[in-house]
């Protein structure tokens, strides 16, 4: 279910109400593929429920380049919203997903393993939240970059 940053905090409000805890995950999700699926499913066995934020147009562009994203925001949190392993998505414009973190204050936040612990740029947050850092899926042998590459699109 994509929502935004108010309907967020009211599910995840109701979701500690009734005792369950909740698991964090991020990213751009340009062109959904394997390591996708397998880092989201990782992220939705350290919690009872799944918060996904998906970064808009304009910090992906920030972060891959002109020519990215290919789907547009709303797109990419639609298909990041219909796996199963996913219960709730946002989309979030910053270069961290800092503020999110703060506002609905998960109990643990799910990085792939292209971070370690100590690589993780929201770790001070989650410390100061009393939340872990908890690193999921795959080893990081899947990319947009190199599935366009084979399509002889842009990278």
């Amino acid at each position: 279910m994509v929502v935004d940053d108010t309907r967020l905090v009211e599910l995840v409000r109701a979701d500690r109400a009734a005792g369950r805890t909740v698991a964090f995950a991020n990213g751009c999700f340009d062109l959904l593929h394997v390591g996708h699926i397998r880092y989201l499913e990782g992220a939705k066995r350290e919690g009872d429920r799944l918060i996904v934020a998906v970064n808009d147009d304009a910090s992906v562009r920030r972060l891959k380049g002109s020519g990215r994203p290919l789907l547009p925001a709303r797109a990419r949190a639609e298909l990041v919203g219909a796996l199963r392993a996913v219960d709730y998505v946002v989309v979030f414009s910053e270069e961290t997903v800092e503020r999110l973190l703060r506002l609905v204050r998960p109990d643990v936040h799910c990085k792939g393993t292209d971070y370690t612990v100590d690589s993780v740029p929201e770790r001070d947050v989650m410390a100061s939240l009393g939340g872990r850092i908890a690193i999921v899926g795959d080893p990081k042998d899947h990319s947009t970059r190199d599935l366009l590459a084979k399509l002889g699109g842009r990278s």
